[in-house]
């Protein structure tokens, strides 16, 4: 959809250079009984229209937390603080009616396990006629049925199943319904929270196609939470590596992964499995407790690179050359930034013990 500008489901129109969603020092944390739970703590990064952010990194590193902590899908006991804007509009200021009011229509969220998701005892059309009816009162049928068809043809479902049942689908199919019942609001942003979980390769390669084409069809803004770091090269524009909660590198997703800047980004792709690989690769030990995170850079206890500064203060957020932005000693020290010699003496990592890994 290339024109100058873009218009949202709402009549209000963006410029395609004017950020959709922007994140400044958000926090998320949760009430524990060793207290709270720093789960997303100072995150900032932007969206524009019909860009796709992939954000990456271990199991409890605060991926999905982030995710639902921009919708306000949150438990109770939790909080947010910072700056969350949806189009000029502070999202951490609005009452729970109107947060509520946004969510489907204005700001989307395709869940994991679409089964988990669908009601078993309903047909395919009542899901979509559920879902428009609650958010766009006075609908008439023809239009549901319209846009609900609509939304089987960009997902690639024929549309003589309109009137089956979830366990009639495939996975792989149920997930691209999950995907169309987002987008039949025509959201501009949407959450993907592990869509190609527990799928084949080949069914893989046909949700990130659909993904890839949102912006064609809806100029949808997307962020695409995932383990899986091929995904994030074939599918993202940019990616964001995250790490006991803080985004530890953010980039243009080519520049990230062919030039990694911190330790940590290095040590995720030296994990990751291809052909060409003759051994398993892993990072020691696991994440750390959010509750009492480590002093200094929080990877510093499982990184390689470690210098004594490490261990001591937290590295600030530097944009590098080609507009990456990192938070690592080790690339400040790679990019000739001045350290004293006992700065960057090397850390004497302590043994990790077998109950610590992951």
């Amino acid at each position: 959809m290339n024109i100058d500008l873009v218009e949202g489901r709402d009549g209000e129109a963006s410029a395609p250079g004017e950020p959709v969603l922007e994140a400044e020092d958000l926090r998320v944390w949760y009430s524990g009984p060793s207290g709270p739970v720093r789960a997303v703590d100072g995150v900032s990064f932007s969206l524009r229209p019909g860009e796709i952010l992939g954000l990456v990194g271990e199991s409890g590193c605060g991926k999905s937390t982030l995710g639902r902590g921009l919708l306000g899908l949150l438990p109770d006991g939790a909080a947010r603080d910072g700056v969350l804007n949806f189009r000029g509009t502070d999202l951490l200021s609005l009452k729970a009616k109107q947060a509520y009011a946004l969510r489907g229509g204005s700001l989307g969220m395709i869940f994991q396990e679409p089964l988990t998701r669908l009601n078993p005892l309903m047909r395919i059309s009542e899901h979509f006629a559920e879902t428009l009816k609650v958010h766009e009162k006075g609908i008439s049928k023809a239009e549901i049925e319209r846009r609900s068809l609509e939304a089987l043809r960009v997902m690639g479902i024929p549309p003589t199943r309109l009137r089956a049942y979830p366990h009639e689908f495939s996975g792989g199919m149920r997930q691209r319904l999950m995907i169309g019942l987002t987008l039949v609001l025509r959201p501009a942003f949407v959450v993907a929270d592990e869509p190609t979980t527990a799928l084949d390769v080949l069914v893989e390669a046909q949700i990130i196609r659909i993904l890839h084409d949102l912006r064609a069809t809806y100029d949808t803004s997307l962020l695409l939470i995932t383990h899986n770091l091929g995904i994030i090269a074939e599918a993202c524009d940019r990616v964001a590596v995250m790490y006991a909660g803080k985004i530890v590198e953010i980039g243009d997703a080519r520049e990230v992964f062919t030039r990694p800047r911190h330790s940590y980004t290095r040590e995720l792709l030296r994990s990751t499995i291809s052909l060409s690989t003759t051994g398993l690769n892993y990072i020691e030990g696991a994440p750390p407790d959010l509750t009492d995170p480590p002093s200094g850079c929080h990877f510093h206890p499982r990184c390689p690179d470690a210098m004594a500064i490490c261990a001591q203060r937290e590295p600030a957020v530097r944009t590098t050359d080609a507009g990456s932005r990192v938070a690592c000693w080790d690339a400040d020290r790679r990019d000739g930034l001045a350290l004293s010699e006992a700065e960057s003496a090397p850390l004497e990592r302590e043994e990790i013990a077998v109950a610590d890994e992951a």
